[in-house]
């Protein structure tokens, strides 16, 4: 199976949900049911390093992991990337300098700050010195963008080394503007399209967060490749309701 991070940098179009729930079984059926990758997400769930890495487990060789950490802060991207992970997300990259600090986190150095030590990822020791001297060229670095002061320097932070992706994110975006949640104002729908356009330009793959198949399809004709489609609560009550309205026609 071709390695995560080469799809990510290939622009192949690439599907999954949003991780929120810390039973691993539901990151099992979700990779069984196909899924590219799972956005495994440290940053607004209450996932810990023990789910984090039953995820992480459970959907080995079967899909991507992608985990979203709280912060721009080494110290959070080391400790996901030791349990094994295919890459990051890191919230909230402003400027040029936040994003080579989050590429940083996630390089050994030379190339960047991450500490070595020895965990799930380097399989508990035996295969060690591999991992290090694999892992800056295995690791997928994507940055989100969601804030307006970063729209003005979109392309600064487009052409630092070691990016390999863009995730838009069209709520915080929307707080930044004072407009928390109305992603659909017209504002917010420009700077977004200030984002995706960027990246088309500069040829970046990126993506965004869609809550069904009709706004991804969206996102896919701008030029997404990579959609967080949904996250694994949402998928719970749709189907309920669905399944409550077919069997009880009226109910609301």
């Amino acid at each position: 199976m071709t390695d995560f991070r080469t799809r990510v940098r290939r622009r192949d179009l690439l599907v999954g949900p949003l991780i929120t729930l810390t039973d691993s079984a539901v990151a099992e059926a979700f990779a069984l049911a196909g899924c590219d990758f799972l956005w495994l997400d440290l940053e607004h769930a209450p996932l810990g390093p023990e789910s984090l890495r039953q995820h992480i487990q459970a959907a080995a060789g079967r899909a991507g992991t992608v985990v979203r950490v709280p912060w721009n802060d080494p110290v959070h991207v080391k400790g996901v990337l030791d349990l094994g992970c295919d890459g990051v997300i890191v919230p909230q990259v402003r400027s040029a300098d936040e994003a080579q600090a989050a590429v940083a986190a996630t390089k050994y150095p030379p190339a960047g700050v991450r500490s070595v030590g020895i965990a799930r990822a380097q399989d508990y020791g035996m295969t060690l010195t591999e991992y290090v001297q694999t892992a800056n060229d295995a690791v997928t670095v994507i940055l989100q963008i969601e804030h307006i002061d970063a729209v003005p320097r979109v392309a600064d932070i487009l052409v630092v080394p070691g990016i390999d992706a863009i995730i838009i994110g069209p709520y915080d975006l929307s707080a930044s503007m004072g407009m928390p949640g109305r992603i659909a104002h017209p504002d917010v729908a420009a700077a977004v399209a200030a984002i995706a356009d960027a990246c088309n330009r500069a040829g970046m793959p990126w993506g965004a967060f869609a809550p069904d198949a009709a706004a991804a399809k969206v996102q896919i004709a701008r030029g997404a490749s990579l959609i967080a489609l949904a996250t694994d609560t949402m998928y719970l009550w749709k189907g309920m309701r669905a399944a409550l309205a077919e069997l009880r026609p009226g109910t609301p």
